[in-house]
Parts: structure tokens; C-alpha cells; sequence
């Protein structure tokens, strides 16, 4: 039977992910480098109350805050309620408003393992070209992305996107420590298409834009992430919208004509 790790190991985890030393830490939380000391090697058990002081302190994310004070014997702090719960009614509602109004722009809602939640009819673009079992669900979208059989083929500067991409995969395996993220970023760099090293983004360049070819149409586009700003829920917490503009006239009269 494997030993689940207890609270105090879990914590000295996410100071060291964190890059913290004890003592800034301690700081930072108000409480003594000793007594943190004391709960890291698990000679002092904490309170639920210092566990949350503690991951709010290190960004621990909702879900992992709720595994933390299980191991610490305590209850969870945070709802996990699924997205189809009524609770969660005024969410889905203002999701659908924000698709909606993006459009002809495509724009997505997608859940920590970039899995698509919801999408406005805008994801056609990117979608008419590839192969139809990338688009069975859970669709992701980094595979739909990247695969080659799905938009890889089509997108005019791969090799930056691509490298854009697994950077920010790569930094939420190191934020967050997600066994799944870490899996699905080697699948990913497994992909071919390469990291175009020349294409690095220089210091007067101001996003990476995602030039994809429709068509006989070459078509450009810039990206932008939003989420929830005060969420209490780990669904809620967890997702993301993704919203694709047009970097040039071209491609938003394109969109404009759809």
C-alpha cells in the first residue's frame, strides 16, 4: 500500500516548487520559521486555518488546497461542483455571453488540462481541416493544435507557435506539478514540427501571432487568456477562455464575411 505523504511533506513541496526558503516564507505568512520548520517535518500539526494562511501565501491552486487539508485530517475548504451543477447557473451564463459576444472571433472555454469546455462557432476555422477523431471528446485543444493531423499543418509559423505553446505548458507543470499537464507536454514535444529557435520573439515584437492558412488565405491572429478573478470553486478556478483577434485587416474581414 503506498504511503500517502502528510501535510507537512506536501507543504515543504510547494515552498520548494515555489523556490521559497523557510524563512522568507515564514515572513511572508506571519508565523515562526521555527514553528513552520516544526510542521514541515511534522513534529507540530497545523490548524486547517494555518494550512489555507500557508497556501494562499505559496498560490497553491483550489483543488490542491482541498488535498492539503485532507492530509491534515480536516475537511475540505473549497466546493468541487460540476460544471452542469445549477450552482454554477450564473457561470455557464456569463461564459456563454462572453463566446457570443467575441464572435465571428473564435473563442473557447477550456478546464486546466486544456480540454475544450465550450466554444463559439468561430473554432470552425480551425476546425474545417482536421482529422475527425481529434474532434471526438474530450477534444484538447494543445493536441488539436499541434498534432499532425490536426491544425499542425496548416499553421504558417509552426515552429513558434509550437514553442509558445509547450513554454506555457512547461511553466504550469512547474507552477502546479500536474501529472497529467507533465504527460500531455511529452506527448506534445513528441509531435514533429521542431522549435524554431530563429523565430524567438525579440524585444520590439509585442504578442505571437498564430498565422494559420484557410483556404488559399493566410490568416493572423492574436491571442488572449481570461479567467475568473475571485473564484471560490475548483471548477470555476480551473477554467479558462481563450479569445483569438485579428492581428490585420485581412483576416477581420475574413471573419467579418463568415
Amino acid at each position: 500500500m503506498t504511503r500517502q505523504p502528510a501535510v507537512g511533506e506536501l507543504l515543504r513541496g510547494w515552498r520548494e516548487r515555489r523556490r521559497l526558503t523557510q524563512l522568507s516564507l515564514s515572513l511572508q505568512a506571519d508565523v515562526s520559521a521555527r514553528h513552520l520548520s516544526f510542521i514541515e517535518t511534522g513534529r507540530s500539526r497545523p490548524t486547517s486555518e494555518m494550512i489555507l494562511r500557508l497556501c494562499e501565501e505559496l498560490d497553491v491552486p483550489l483543488r490542491e488546497r482541498n488535498a492539503l487539508l485532507l492530509a491534515g485530517g480536516y475537511a475540505p475548504a473549497f466546493p468541487d461542483h460540476g460544471l452542469d451543477d445549477p450552482s454554477l447557473d450564473a457561470v455557464r451564463s456569463a461564459l456563454r455571453q462572453v463566446l457570443e459576444g467575441h464572435a465571428p472571433n473564435p473563442a473557447i472555454v477550456i478546464d486546466q488540462h486544456w480540454n475544450l469546455v465550450d466554444a463559439n462557432s468561430g473554432l470552425q476555422v480551425f476546425a474545417e481541416s482536421v482529422s475527425a477523431d481529434l474532434l471526438e471528446p474530450p477534444i484538447n485543444v494543445l493536441r488539436l493544435s499541434l498534432h499532425p493531423n490536426g491544425m499542425a499543418p496548416h499553421i504558417v509559423n509552426l515552429g513558434e507557435w509550437r514553442a509558445h505553446l509547450l513554454t506555457r505548458l512547461e511553466r504550469q507543470v512547474t507552477q502546479t506539478g500536474d501529472r497529467a499537464a507533465a504527460a500531455l507536454h511529452a506527448e506534445l514535444a513528441a509531435y514533429p514540427g521542431g522549435l524554431d529557435s530563429e523565430a524567438t520573439p525579440q524585444p520590439h515584437d509585442v504578442v505571437v501571432p498564430l498565422r494559420y492558412r484557410h483556404a488559399d488565405q493566410e490568416l493572423s491572429f492574436l491571442s488572449m487568456t481570461a479567467v475568473f478573478g475571485t473564484p471560490l470553486d475548483v471548477t470555476v478556478a480551473e477554467l479558462a477562455i481563450e479569445s483569438f483577434y485579428p492581428a490585420d485587416a485581412a483576416t477581420a474581414k475574413f471573419l467579418r464575411s463568415l
